[in-house]
């Protein structure tokens, strides 16, 4: 038996044994649909409050609930066993270990130009709207090693689990052909980050996940490819941001040196190919694993941990950090423009003087009243000052 991507065949050991077919009670393509309807629907309910009320919670929030949690209730509910249905089951340290180095090439190879050339063309409206940098602002110290391990582990597992889990599966059991559940897939993922600009970096990245989920039969070499893009990323992100602060999301690197970094990438992934090609340990079993059969329960039982879990966290969120909760949806009633690098001094020393008198709100020492009044004078100044 074999299985292929456009004509290129895998093998699959015909004397492993296969288990039998699970009495499903609805097929991949319909829990595929299903599931996207349901996590849309949460993502943009559920998923954006949680982040606007923390950034840091919101985030690990949403992962863990809404695309690992409706996967997994969705895949038992409908009798079939989630780690192996999916494909998360660990298949060693060399596919994994690969997944991660192809996904650092892959960064600097596609991801670093595709994003410059979008950034170049998008107007300076468009990239401010969508600046996800903008999340790390802010942040203490603590929600800030939330956030980066946040992007790190909770997204790469969870959005995997998903996306290529359980939509990429339920496609490939379409029509569609294995390029096209492929490249639909990826599509779709990008869509979900809401982030024009960004989207066909996202949609490149999106088909590198669907091809090592395809190819070596495990979801773990595209979670780790996922986790070092997104590591790579954010470190780039804060070591700017660290050596000049405002200016690492408003001006963008010279052209010559993103076609330095793209040559590299590209000679690194095809050493790493080459390098998979002779040593084929590092595409794993090559061969997709059986769909196994889950314990028989309602629906009600296998939502009812998660619905606990979630409302334990969210009550925990606002016994731990109110003042945090009050502070974010002040800052959503006053909202505030990005100050730019050639924005006068007095400006940047008012907007250093409001994050001291957030900072003093959130450890207890400032009232929320004075920061509150402060925000609102500034609001009032850049609106009258706006042309």
């Amino acid at each position: 038996m074999s299985f292929s991507l456009e004509g290129e065949e895998f093998p699959v050991d015909a004397s492993t044994p296969q288990a039998d077919p699970p009495a499903a009670s609805l097929s991949p393509l319909a829990l595929a649909i299903i599931g996207l309807g349901l996590v849309l629907s949460l993502f943009l309910t559920l998923g954006a409050a949680s982040q606007l009320l923390n950034a840091a919670f919101g985030l690990w929030f949403s992962e863990i609930v809404v695309f690992l949690g409706v996967a997994w209730v969705l895949l038992r509910a409908a009798r079939y066993e989630p780690v192996s249905y999916t494909g998360i089951r660990p298949q060693g340290v060399a596919p994994a270990a690969f997944g991660f180095a192809l996904g650092v090439a892959n960064f600097f190879a596609l991801v670093v130009p595709i994003q410059y050339a979008a950034q170049s063309l998008a107007p300076e409206w468009l990239r401010a709207m969508f600046d996800g940098s903008r999340i790390f602002e802010g942040q203490s110290p603590v929600e800030l090693a939330l956030l980066l391990a946040g992007v790190s582990i909770a997204a790469p597992v969870c959005e995997e689990f998903f996306f290529r889990g359980l939509v990429q599966k339920g496609l490939l059991a379409s029509s569609l052909s294995r390029a096209g559940a492929v490249g639909v897939t990826a599509v779709v993922f990008s869509a979900f980050h809401l982030d024009p600009v960004g989207f066909l970096a996202r949609v490149e990245l999106g088909v590198l996940f669907g091809v090592l989920r395809l190819y070596t039969g495990s979801l773990w070499p595209g979670i780790l490819a996922h986790s070092a893009n997104n590591v790579v990323s954010s470190a780039l992100f804060l070591i700017a941001r660290q050596f000049d602060t405002g200016a690492a999301a408003d001006e963008r690197p010279p052209l010559q040196g993103v076609l330095l970094l793209m040559g590299l990438g590209l000679m690194a992934m095809w050493g790493l190919i080459l390098l998979a090609g002779k040593h084929p340990s590092l595409w794993g079993t090559r061969q997709e694993p059986p769909a196994g059969t889950a314990v028989d329960r309602s629906l009600f039982r296998w939502i009812l941990p998660w619905g606990l879990g979630a409302t334990v966290a969210l009550g925990l969120l606002a016994l731990v950090d109110m003042p945090g909760i009050r502070l974010n949806l002040l800052d959503m009633r006053q909202p505030l423009p990005r100050l730019q690098k050639d924005a006068p001094d007095a400006f940047h020393a008012e907007r250093a003087h409001l994050m001291q008198l957030r900072a003093g709100v959130r450890r207890g020492r400032v009232p929320l009243r004075a920061y509150e009044e402060e925000r609102a004078r500034q609001a009032l100044q850049h609106r009258s000052d706006a042309p």
